[in-house]
């Protein structure tokens, strides 16, 4: 007997209670989560293992994710960058510069909302929309 994993259901697991936002931003990584901590008081980090790396035409690419975690709901965000030298971490998102993942298991939509003006307020952004999860064709990438 051979047993095969359900890449589907494992991918409706992670994303179960998320919502997620598509960036279109002309800052750096460093610089625009720099605004959102002082805009927002959301204090991204980043480490190595939460670094997302891709071969792809014998180039090898790296996407930097950063994490934080509410203190007090435990509501969970993740900041991915979506382009590394030419390179896409969700290629059917090109238009997109970043991707902003939330775990929230209450999905309070005064607090998405909010969150969302608060980021349109920062000098280089030019677009902050909701992204469905059926848009996403290679979830997977975000999982890594």
């Amino acid at each position: 007997m051979k047993l095969k994993l359900d890449d589907e259901l494992m991918s409706e697991g992670f994303f179960e209670g998320t919502r997620i936002l598509g960036i279109a931003c002309t800052l750096k990584n460093y610089h625009f989560c720099w605004h959102i901590e002082k805009t927002m008081q959301i204090d991204f980090h980043t480490s190595a293992d939460l670094q997302i790396g891709m071969e792809k035409n014998k180039r090898s690419y790296s996407f930097t994710v950063y994490e934080y975690i509410d203190p007090v709901t435990a509501i969970e965000h993740f900041l991915y960058s979506n382009k590394h030298d030419g390179e896409f971490l969700l290629p059917e998102l090109q238009h997109l510069d970043f991707i902003w993942l939330i775990r929230d298991s209450f999905n309070n939509e005064e607090d998405f909302n909010h969150l969302q003006q608060k980021i349109r307020t920062i000098t280089g952004v030019q677009l902050v929309t909701e992204v469905p999860h059926d848009r996403i064709k290679s979830k997977d990438n975000l999982q890594r």
